[in-house]
């Protein structure tokens, strides 16, 4: 069985083409109804001149972003995507993998007002990312965290651990992704051990769904 990072890296890149066209033609229901809105009334809350959107995807949200005078800088590892975001007209796009970030081997830029990760962190250790995100902010800047909501995912197995999406839900031939699933006091530790203060927790929903959509962490440097 392949390492679940690895699989979990090429299963973006066999359904790069596909994910970009279910993001741009709003396939996805639960973005196109909840979420989307969710991570950008998240970050227009903070009213941020400056952005860094981590695994920035095919750039949806940095078009969005800059379209209301924000500057937004993306950053992700596949290069489809990032290849996407920059034809699509995000001018500030850079390739890199987690591992080069928090190794320094990237240079993204600093003092940012704002961070987010909306539906990025699916890795198992997420730890020296977010860290490494600290010294990317301005002073008083926020990190935002949209993923997958702890409670709707666990399926009667609530324990860290790796969990596979087979995309069922939608059309075409995907390929299933490896990702890392963690209980919402998991989600809590991992940001105070990186250094991070939780200050704000969200869990958007649709109306006339009894399952929330997303969780929504909104965390700030720790004094």
């Amino acid at each position: 069985m392949p390492n679940p990072e690895s699989a979990l890296q090429q299963s973006w890149s066999d359904n790069a083409r596909m994910w970009i066209e279910a993001i741009r033609s709003g396939t996805i229901e639960s973005r196109r109804q909840v979420t989307d809105q969710a991570i950008l009334l998240a970050i227009l809350g903070r009213q941020p001149e400056r952005v860094l959107d981590l695994g920035c995807g095919e750039g949806w949200l940095l078009r969005t972003l800059a379209e209301r005078g924000i500057a937004a800088v993306g950053v992700d590892g596949e290069p489809a995507l990032v290849e996407a975001a920059r034809w699509s007209g995000a001018a500030h796009v850079h390739l890199a993998r987690y591992e080069a970030l928090v190794e320094g081997c990237v240079d993204v830029g600093n003092d940012y007002d704002l961070i987010c990760a909306n539906f990025a962190l699916l890795h198992q250790d997420i730890i020296p990312l977010l860290g490494e995100m600290n010294a990317l902010l301005a002073p008083g800047g926020a990190l935002v965290i949209q993923t997958l909501h702890p409670w709707s995912c666990a399926a009667g197995d609530y324990q860290d651990g790796w969990r596979q999406e087979t995309f069922t839900a939608l059309e075409g031939q995907w390929q299933p992704m490896p990702w890392y699933f963690r209980t919402l006091s998991s989600w809590l530790n991992a940001l105070d051990i990186a250094g991070w203060r939780l200050t704000a927790l969200q869990e958007p929903q649709h109306p006339q769904s009894a399952v929330p959509q997303s969780l929504l962490l909104v965390a700030e440097q720790q004094r």
